[in-house]
């Protein structure tokens, strides 16, 4: 009789619960990203396209920093690894302060791309961080778990920049100052989680994903000397996260924008429905872990790339309110699809697992690609650019059907038990 494997275990639990908590502090600074996005088009007097360009610093930082946080993370470990996340999170939001004293849009995105270093660091740390903390079995159970926390941070960025930015009347609505001081509050709570960290004790760790427990894993069938580009289903998951990143980069970025121009709302309004999507979002990944009991994460995941492509064909259409509440359910059906594709990615390469994780990580980067692109036709009319976020779907639904076949470690027998584990 199999042994039903623990979540975690005891001795990793205040680890485990700092670290989750850290995904809300990213989910916070990427969200709150997309609500500068229009800030700035407002008070810099910036076109959208060129507004675009905030996505670009966030994200691109990824590329930038995929490979050499994964490299310091196995030179010196987890937990440096997220201090010096921490560090470069908390350096960024300083540079607010003299990059809104400059009234400068390229000052900006030095100090976001700084930041968001910093929350390339964090993302890639944290995620097989997470994944070594219990049996290799509930690891998508703690990933979906961590990137729930995201969800909460992702609902939490848009409120407060709507209340502290985008507010119509407060004294600062038309300029930068009430940018400054938000950032200055949260790089002194950045910097006192890291000083609270440096306490934390973290436990040994052995990497569950060095030994082939995963009940989807034929025995014996993992290669240790397989190169890691041969795997083809993380070369797969790379591209899809990369596909992923674009749509949402892409979403998000107008989002306000749609609210503003196709539904006549005013950008504080537009704001607070932004952040009821990322609720969408939240609700969306706990029912998605729920489905996973029962619908292999591979087809869940199909399944809702297809929504979502049906989603963007109603956004497109200008149908007033039945577009407007398909753009809210496009975060529902997008809540899974970031921590399964990286879940799915990192399945069955044993030691490879940590440099894998960089390299998924790097296809955040496309999060800043799609933004100026998609600008480029916001331009002209917001509803229609909403159909190039199609392409990234199509990619996603490929990705979780031909799975199976990408992953040959899939025993044909188990495909339809519950892929909660990494």
């Amino acid at each position: 009789m199999d042994v039903k494997p623990k979540f975690t275990e005891r001795k990793y639990l205040i680890t485990l619960l700092f670290v989750i908590v850290l995904f809300m502090f990213w989910g916070i600074a990427i969200t709150l990203g997309d609500v500068l996005n229009r800030h700035f088009q407002h008070v810099l007097k910036i076109s959208k396209a060129h507004s675009g360009l905030v996505q670009l610093s966030i994200f691109g930082a990824y590329a930038v920093m995929g490979v050499p946080a994964g490299l310091f993370m196995r030179r010196f470990g987890y937990k440096n690894g997220v201090l010096l996340g921490l560090f470069l999170y908390s350096a960024g939001a300083f540079l607010f302060v003299p990059a809104a004293n400059a009234e400068s849009f390229d000052f900006f995105r030095v100090a976001l791309f700084i930041l968001a270093c910093g929350l390339a660091t964090l993302e890639t740390v944290a995620h097989p961080f997470v994944a070594a903390m219990g049996d290799q079995r509930t690891s998508d159970q703690r990933i979906n778990l961590s990137q729930a926390f995201n969800g909460l941070g992702g609902v939490v960025g848009p409120l407060i920049g709507s209340y502290f930015i985008l507010k119509a009347g407060q004294v600062h609505s038309n300029d930068l100052i009430a940018v400054r001081n938000l950032y200055i509050v949260i790089g002194c709570a950045i910097a006192f989680i890291g000083i609270l960290f440096l306490f934390v004790k973290v436990p040994a760790l052995t990497d569950p994903h060095v030994i082939a427990t995963d009940s989807y894993a034929m025995p014996g069938k993992i290669n240790a000397d397989k190169k890691l580009f041969h795997h083809k289903h993380f070369v797969f998951a790379a591209i899809a996260q990369l596909f992923n990143v674009a749509a949402q980069g892409g979403t998000w970025a107008y989002f306000i924008n749609y609210g503003h121009e196709i539904m006549h709302l005013s950008d504080e309004k537009a704001g607070y429905f932004f952040s009821l999507s990322m609720i969408m979002m939240m609700i969306g990944r706990f029912a998605g872990t729920f489905l996973m009991r029962f619908i292999a994460p591979y087809k869940l995941l199909s399944i809702f790339a297809l929504a979502n492509i049906i989603m963007c064909i109603i956004v497109a259409q200008s149908f007033g309110t039945i577009s407007f509440i398909a753009l809210l359910f496009i975060n529902f059906f997008f809540s899974i699809m970031f921590p399964t594709i990286f879940s799915l990615g990192l399945k069955n390469l044993g030691k490879q697992t940590q440099k894998a994780s960089s390299f998924i990580v790097m296809g955040v980067v496309g999060g800043g690609l799609f933004p100026p692109i998609m600008g480029l036709i916001a331009n002209h009319d917001v509803a229609t650019a909403y159909y190039l976020p199609i392409i990234c779907y199509i990619v996603i639904f490929l990705f979780g059907i031909m799975y199976p076949r990408l992953n040959k470690n899939l025993e044909s027998n188990n495909i339809t038990q519950p892929l909660i584990q990494t």
